[in-house]
């Protein structure tokens, strides 16, 4: 397949799967794709990452950051 095979969503996810596996491994959290509307993302941030006070910094810094290379007019919400 090429890249342009992939739907949106599916790039999301894979870029999202690549992002926990690293938030695994290095920090205990975890960061999981809850669902997509238009260009909003919302994701779950969990494990060590559900109570720390750095979790906002991680959603925009890391998560937000990452997809918005690729995805520029994307916006990343923290889902309820």
């Amino acid at each position: 397949m090429t890249d342009q095979e992939y739907t949106f969503e599916e790039k999301i996810m894979g870029l999202i799967d690549q992002l926990n596996a690293y938030i695994e491994q290095y920090h205990g959290g975890s960061v999981e794709l809850d669902h997509i509307e238009g260009r909003t993302v919302y994701v779950r941030l969990g494990g060590a990452c559900e109570d720390c006070p750095l979790s906002n910094a991680t959603l925009q810094g890391w998560v937000a950051g990452t997809l918005r290379q690729f995805f520029n007019d994307v916006q990343v919400i923290q889902a309820d």
